[in-house]
């Protein structure tokens, strides 16, 4: 089994900035890519931001706004929040595809989501 771990949520005001992480654990023998996804309330979960392979991938509501990055010794990804505005709130989620062994095919992993609140 494989757990991601999210950690960083929180409030902040308009304008400020906010940093999450989120730890993958198990049994991994490879991740391809990691990303974070987040549903407000009454919404359907979206995509924020994907990195595979260096390359990054951002939804345009967050673009020049949102980096992530990733450790890839420490199987971890971030995301770097910067001038958050209140559509920002919502539960933000961290999703990985992991190849548990070598031959085995690639499973999808989310983590149980940290509540981002931005004031207005």
């Amino acid at each position: 089994q494989v757990q991601l771990v999210e950690s960083g949520g929180g409030l902040v005001q308009a304008g400020g900035s906010l940093g999450l992480s989120c730890a993958a654990s198990g049994s991994i023998y490879s991740i391809n890519a990691m990303g974070w996804y987040r549903q407000a309330p009454g919404k359907q979960r979206e995509l924020v931001a994907t990195i595979n392979n260096g390359i990054t991938n951002y939804a345009d509501s967050v673009k020049g706004r949102f980096t992530i990055s990733r450790d890839f010794a420490k199987n971890t990804v971030f995301l770097q929040m910067n001038s958050l505005h209140p559509e920002d709130t919502a539960v933000y989620y961290c999703n990985a595809n992991v190849k548990p062994r070598a031959l085995a095919l690639i499973n999808t992993y989310w983590g149980q989501g940290t509540q981002v609140t931005v004031s207005s």
